[in-house]
């Protein structure tokens, strides 16, 4: 099982004809995803290899039944792109956009309010269902398919490295989502954490968090509420100055909250196994799982 893609998922990627659009669709055409169309706007009837392209993503979804969207449209256009995807009912949205406005990201949310789109980003590496579906921009080769683990964090980097040390204990994943370092995001920890939760196939977790914001802690008082499947947990950032973000828009400590202690603290408190040197995770997870 997985959570969110799976092999029946039918994409379709806005942006698909700048350069990152091209690299990273090629990229998920090789690991098996279906990749059944393209958006930029003025393109309409060209393609990009065989995918099709269309100006609108109605369009698109139109002719080809699309039911999710891989967004690699540059920030001052993103948030249009997103909401364009949403009012064609768009069932998962993956924006992988990096830089987009706070205020745009409001509008974002806003208009997304009562509609039946899920947003995961911006600011992410994406979602990934090993051996079935890719969408996103992550290393396919490092992922185990066969479960029975899902991998759930705030850094892209930081999952490739979470999710290779799995693989090289022989631990396959179930589903791997970057939900990105923006103050403002679609998908959040809790939404993922509840997902896995519901998963027969699913028998763990893996949450890789950071400084900044108070994501980590809610999501740690909903473990306790509300999983019963064992949770290890990582934060990044345990040596960052207060006040100096640290690479994601939303990584910054701002006066007494926010820090990577007292999200390690509510960790433990809310029952996950926490690892505190990244090195040693695989060794963790192989005796927590």
């Amino acid at each position: 099982m997985s959570i969110f893609v799976n092999k029946e998922t039918k994409l379709l990627v806005q942006g698909i004809t700048g350069r990152e659009g091209q690299f990273h669709t090629r990229q998920c055409v090789e690991y098996g995803t279906q990749v059944v169309a393209g958006v930029t706007p003025g393109k309409a009837g060209q393609k990009m290899d065989d995918v099709p392209v269309f100006n609108t993503v109605k369009d698109a979804v139109s002719a080809t039944g699309a039911n999710c969207s891989m967004i690699f449209v540059p920030p001052p256009f993103a948030a249009d792109a997103i909401m364009e995807a949403v009012e064609a009912e768009i069932e998962m949205i993956v924006a992988i956009t990096e830089g987009i406005p706070v205020m745009d990201m409001m509008k974002v949310k806003n208009f997304m309010v009562g509609k039946n789109s899920r947003l995961i980003g911006p600011n992410c590496p994406g979602i990934i269902t090993p051996g079935e579906c890719k969408i996103g921009i992550m290393p396919g080769p490092i992922h185990q398919p066969g479960g029975p683990i899902g991998v759930v964090s705030r850094s892209g980097t930081l999952t490739y490295e979470v999710v290779h040390q799995l693989t090289n204990k022989g631990i396959g994943q179930t589903t791997c989502i970057g939900i990105g370092g923006d103050p403002v995001n679609g998908t959040n920890f809790i939404d993922c954490l509840s997902a896995f939760q519901d998963d027969r196939e699913t028998k763990g977790i893996v949450m890789v968090g950071e400084i900044g914001g108070t994501a980590e802690e809610e999501a740690a008082d909903f473990i306790a509420a509300n999983v019963t499947k064992p949770v290890v947990g990582f934060i990044a950032g345990l040596t960052a100055p207060p006040g100096r973000r640290m690479g994601h828009a939303g990584a910054i400590v701002s006066g007494g909250s926010g820090t990577a202690q007292g999200k390690i603290e509510a960790m433990k408190d809310g029952g996950i196994h926490v690892c505190e040197n990244l090195g040693q995770l695989g060794d963790i997870c192989a005796q927590v799982f």
